[in-house]
């Protein structure tokens, strides 16, 4: 009996009429399998990230930290006929360097005989656990470097400055679920804001799950997007709070609410750590922090060699990034106090 036609779709440019043979190069056998894995790990991350384009974001090579710089506000004065205009108003410079924090990873071992047995796709699901585990530390680096901006001076101290520093917008004991306090806050922050002459593209919040859907259930239809319907819509499927005072709101438990103090971790080359006991929401634009990536995010997987010693693949999913206070005057943190 003649063999049968085999149409491998793991091939990659391979004319064989046997490209599943014994002999096959096993990259050439399975070159697109690891394809999905990749994809779904990027999906996932992407999906889960909240910060990712809501800050300022660089791409670094070829070094190990990046430098911001700041120009101050400038004075106006009058001329005096005949005097010559000499350029002395430069503006004051102060200059921010954000470091690359040390690699993170998060891997998976995926056993062959598991991978055979197993009724759902193995690697698929463990891919978007590997991005999920990035994006997860992706955020929390983030929203830990907005609440610390909050508190922070802005670096340029000169004359005619100095310039706005962060804020804190204090909600009351206990109000941290408060709708109408929370609604109150928000027009509160797009003041100072603009006090600040912060622009007004590119201002969001980020709130915990609870004070969100608080805001839908608490507090009259006025602060829902008319785009959901002014009924019905937004209440049935929660999503129809969109922004408030100009402001788009986010949701995320990755936030530090009122999470305690929470100390440095070894690979963090950036501050990252502080006293979150009463934090309970950030309102900021996307000039408050700056993010670093070096690496992000990538797949490894483990060669022929580790295949064949422990009979399944180790899967690593890597990000180098790092996060940095840029302009203070763009962030605001709220506080249950």
């Amino acid at each position: 009996m003649a063999n049968s036609l085999i149409t491998s779709v793991g091939t990659i440019n391979n004319t064989s009429s046997t490209p599943l043979a014994l002999g096959t190069n096993y990259d050439t056998k399975y070159g697109t399998y690891l394809k999905l894995f990749s994809g779904e790990m990027f999906k996932a991350y992407e999906s889960a990230t909240i910060a990712k384009g809501t800050v300022m974001n660089r791409t670094l090579k070829n070094g190990k930290s990046m430098q911001f710089i700041f120009t101050g506000r400038m004075s106006a004065a009058y001329h005096e006929p005949g005097t010559p205009i000499l350029g002395s108003g430069d503006p004051p410079v102060a200059e921010v360097t954000i470091l690359m924090d040390d690699l993170l990873v998060s891997s998976a071992f995926v056993y062959d005989l598991d991978e055979t047995l197993s009724h759902y796709d193995l690697r698929s699901e463990i891919s978007r656990k590997i991005g999920h585990a990035l994006a997860e530390a992706y955020d929390k680096k983030v929203f830990r470097t907005i609440a610390l901006a909050a508190r922070e001076a802005h670096p340029i101290t000169a004359a005619p400055g100095p310039e706005p520093g962060g804020s804190v917008i204090q909600l009351g004991s206990g109000n941290e679920y408060n709708a109408q306090s929370l609604v109150d806050a928000f027009f509160e922050a797009a003041a100072v804001l603009d006090e600040k002459n912060v622009p007004r593209d590119g201002r969001c919040a980020v709130l915990s799950p609870r004070q969100y859907y608080a805001l839908i259930s608490q507090v009259d239809t006025n602060i829902l997007n008319r785009d959901y319907g002014a009924t019905g819509g937004n209440m049935n499927t929660g999503m129809g709070l969109y922004e408030i005072a100009g402001i788009k709101i986010k949701m995320s438990n990755n936030l530090p609410f009122l999470a305690g103090t929470v100390n440095a971790v070894s690979g963090e080359n950036n501050t990252y750590s502080g006293d979150f006991s009463s934090h309970c929401g950030l309102i900021y634009q996307k000039e408050a922090a700056g993010c670093l990536e070096a690496i992000g995010p990538q797949v490894q997987v483990s060669g022929n060699d580790v295949k064949t010693m422990y009979q399944g693949d180790l899967i690593v999913g890597r990000l180098a990034m790092g996060c940095g206070t840029l302009n203070p005057a763009a962030a605001i943190e709220l506080q249950a106090a």
